[in-house]
């Protein structure tokens, strides 16, 4: 996650000290060979304050994927609910959650006033999403509020298009996150099946395994059957995206993933958690059209929610950028449908 000028470092030393990116998220920048060109560009990219659309986008949003820190130093994925304004910025390095803490993560969740959170803002049927990196600044029984670290726009890249297609009642579920979750000894037939039909996830990661550790929280999505689980390894596939390396450097730094799958079909939610490892090359990179690396985390610990975001969503609609993109399994019709492995 890259740190703004004249805002406290919440990250290892860097070995460059006017960069605002990390020293895993340079290293993965030079890997990429892109390293020389990045700081100018995250410097034009990057704020420290909301402009008016993203304030206004936020608003509008009836689900926000949060990253925060647990007690024990792993970050935390889920996703907050609540009818369009539940999030609302009161000035432009501020938004305000109106989700009580006590609903607003699982437990054993570190919210508290100057805790660092990462938040999502997407709006899949539009395929449009922002970023805010920040700390909690202050909580009060109806919610709490962040402070802007970061704010940064993200591309449409593999965002399938969903849309909601009931209102009300029947299609949300009550407003915040935690809600009684199951814990899983291990993966159930369901967690695979949907594992295995899965075209979006969600990964939360920080820089160092520390309860201050700074938070991300990305978005992955690709065509269904471009995860791999092998036991309990469950294999990522990294396309191209903005050279940030936002997620695979604080990986480098701290290698423990929190990964969160949604169920648009019942409105589940499926947590992961445990040790990444990093992918450049091989076979497995080999073997999945547009990879450019793959991350790989073996399960630790797996938990579902039930009633964890709005249900009834129309079916998917492809993102463009997932027909360069490979599965696992690929077959002479799949490959007829979306290109040959040289694309």
């Amino acid at each position: 996650m890259p740190r703004v000028a004249n805002d406290t470092p919440a990250h290892p030393p860097s070995g460059t000290p006017s960069s605002p990116f990390h020293q895993g998220e340079q290293a993965m920048q030079a890997l990429a060979g892109v390293r020389e060109r990045m700081d100018q560009r995250a410097g034009r990219a990057i704020r420290d304050f909301m402009p008016e659309q993203h304030r206004a986008f936020f608003a509008g949003l009836p689900m926000l994927p949060l990253a925060a820190g647990s007690e024990d130093g792993w970050p935390v994925a889920t996703i907050l609910t609540g009818a369009p304004g539940f999030a609302a910025s009161p000035d432009p390095r501020t938004l305000r959650i109106a989700v009580p803490p006590d609903l607003a993560a699982p437990p054993g969740t570190r919210l508290v006033p100057g805790a660092s959170v990462g938040l999502l803002g997407i709006a899949f049927e539009t395929r449009r999403r922002n970023r805010l990196n920040g700390r909690v600044n202050r909580i009060d029984a109806a919610g709490f509020d962040v402070a802007v670290v970061q704010s940064f726009g993200n591309c449409a890249q593999y965002i399938q298009a969903r849309h909601m297609e009931a209102q009300g009642t029947d299609a949300a579920p009550p407003p915040g996150a935690a809600g009684p979750t199951e814990e899983l000894a291990g993966l159930d037939t369901a967690a695979r099946r949907l594992i295995a039909g899965a075209d979006t996830l969600f990964v939360a990661s920080s820089d160092r395994p520390s309860p201050d550790a700074a938070l991300d929280l990305s978005h992955r999505g690709g065509r269904p059957g471009f995860l791999r689980l092998e036991g309990d390894v469950l294999s990522v596939p990294d396309f191209a995206g903005n050279r940030y390396f936002n997620t695979l450097g604080n990986f480098r730094c701290n290698p423990r993933a929190a990964v969160l799958l949604p169920d648009f079909a019942t409105g589940a939610l499926l947590h992961l958690a445990g040790p990444v490892e990093l992918v450049h090359a091989g076979a497995d990179l080999a073997a999945i059209r547009g990879a450019e690396r793959l991350w790989r985390v073996r399960i630790s610990r797996a938990w579902r929610r039930p009633n964890g975001l709005p249900r009834a969503w129309s079916p998917p609609e492809p993102a463009p950028s997932t027909s360069a993109t490979g599965i696992w399994i690929e077959t002479p019709a799949s490959l007829d449908a979306h290109g040959d492995r040289t694309a």
